[in-house]
């Protein structure tokens, strides 16, 4: 009797041990399920997508030279309409940096570089490659340059008051902030400058242009005065550091008004005065100076900061970001 208590409890042991590793394993395979089902759930930025060379010829006439809307290093930039009416650039690269690197995976680079999706970044749509002819195509948006502001239309920079020079500031270095700690791998932009920061019709800033140096590492027109003496000089390459001094040569566009030009250095001109304090030169002589100086103050450290230093001693994007960013919220209150 003893016996048969016994092999009865074992049992009822055994079929109690047999469920509670079965509810382990269940409890287990839910738990591991439940965020591979949140993760496919969140919205993910596609990649861009691929073009006939027909469809980009029909979209700007045949690249024709009235669609043109600026001109770079790396190419020429045609206002187009797609097929479903959409309003793009086409940027059509050089035919001979084509060449130079018609071995190199062009279309895996701009997939990659699609994947970029923030409010300071201009995406990247699509893309077309045939023999001879590289293409990019991007969001347009009814947006100028900042280029265009500061420099070229006579009344641009009267839009640029001290509150939208600052905004665009801070804008611009959190989107290249983005592209430098959040895009895996890290982009390197390789050419920051006015002409590569867009500005929209609320003078949001959106970086534009970015990582396309693999299309020209050794094409140096247009970046004169945009990049740091271990690139002209020493020919370091483009690193994150080379995008810290571009962009500090921005903002000294943006405290000055004045263009940074091949034969004529912004820095070397604009650095004594920052260390004189000597701020009534420094400024552009169109801005209606604000009452507070502070923050005008310390923008003008800011860049002095990103170009007067050796690459191993500039501030990361993310610092520059950071401060302006406070500068930006402090301009609120």
């Amino acid at each position: 009797m003893t016996h048969a208590k016994n092999i009865a409890y074992d049992t009822v042991l055994a079929i109690l041990s047999m469920s509670l590793v079965a509810l382990v394993i269940i409890l287990f395979l839910f738990c591991k399920k439940k965020p591979v089902e949140s993760e496919e759930s969140l919205p993910t930025k596609l990649s861009a997508c691929p073009y006939s060379l027909m469809d980009i010829h029909t979209a700007t006439d045949g690249f024709n030279h009235r669609r043109i809307i600026g001109e770079g290093r790396i190419g020429t930039v045609y206002g187009a309409v797609l097929p479903n009416s959409e309003l793009v650039a086409v940027k059509r690269i050089h035919p001979q940096l084509v060449l130079t690197q018609a071995g190199f995976g062009f279309s895996s680079v701009v997939k990659w570089l699609s994947l970029a999706d923030h409010s300071h970044v201009v995406p990247i749509l699509g893309f077309s490659e045939a023999p001879g002819e590289r293409i990019i195509i991007m969001e347009l948006a009814s947006m100028m340059s900042l280029d265009f502001y500061l420099h070229q239309n006579s009344d641009g920079a009267s839009l640029l008051d001290w509150d939208r020079r600052l905004r665009i500031a801070a804008g611009a270095a959190r989107g290249v902030e983005y592209l430098h700690e959040v895009m895996v791998p890290h982009v390197v932009h390789g050419c920051i400058k006015p002409s590569n920061i867009l500005i929209d019709v609320k003078f949001c800033a959106r970086v534009c242009d970015y990582g396309l140096s693999f299309l020209g590492p050794n094409e140096v027109r247009g970046l004169e005065g945009y990049v740091d003496d271990e690139y002209r000089v020493e020919r370091k390459g483009c690193s994150k550091e080379c995008d810290v001094y571009g962009f500090g040569v921005v903002l000294l566009e943006l405290l000055s008004g004045r263009r940074s030009e091949e034969g004529w250095s912004l820095v070397h001109w604009a650095l004594p005065l920052i260390k004189d304090t000597k701020f009534s030169e420094l400024l552009d002589p169109r801005l209606v100076i604000p009452s507070n100086l502070k923050p005008l103050v310390r923008m003008a450290k800011v860049a002095l900061a990103c170009v007067a230093n050796c690459r191993e001693n500039r501030p990361s994007i993310v610092h520059v970001a950071a401060i302006l960013n406070n500068l930006e919220m402090d301009q609120c209150f």
